[in-house]
């Protein structure tokens, strides 16, 4: 549906999730993406290269923003949509192994991991959109 009402181009993937023991393995075979995360550490180092001096730092660049935006150039309007999320918990978790293609394909080689935290079931809907005249 995200592609009717937007210009985002949605696309699928297979993904296969599989928890062994303390590991969770995320996989899809059509996109080639392999990522390992530990589940069973209570208290996680950030990643060796992080940008971020410790999780309170890192936690306030985690998660969606509260507003998306797109501009219709030929009616010089914005449209603007407000997603509500509630109970965000964002818990800090080890990556063990990340080969992730989608960042060579955009240009941004390897990537550099700076944090990473798990999610669960979060409540989340979207607000009717606004439309704001953009006046340059």
């Amino acid at each position: 549906m995200g592609n009717i009402f937007t210009h985002y181009s949605y696309t699928t993937t297979d993904i296969q999730v599989m928890q062994k023991d303390t590991l969770l393995n995320i996989n899809s075979r059509q996109s080639d993406l392999s990522i390992v995360l530990e589940t069973g550490h209570e208290d996680v180092n950030l990643p060796r290269f992080s940008p971020f001096a410790d999780w309170k730092e890192a936690r306030r660049f985690a998660g969606p923003l509260p507003f998306t935006f797109t501009y219709n150039t030929r009616r010089q309007e914005m449209l603007i949509v407000e997603g509500v999320r509630e109970d965000w918990i964002p818990k800090p978790i080890e990556v063990v192994n990340q080969h992730i293609p989608f960042l060579k394909d955009i240009g941004l080689g390897d990537g550099i991991l700076a944090n990473a935290f798990m999610v669960n079931s979060i409540p989340y809907y979207w607000k009717k959109g606004k439309i704001e005249k953009w006046n340059n």
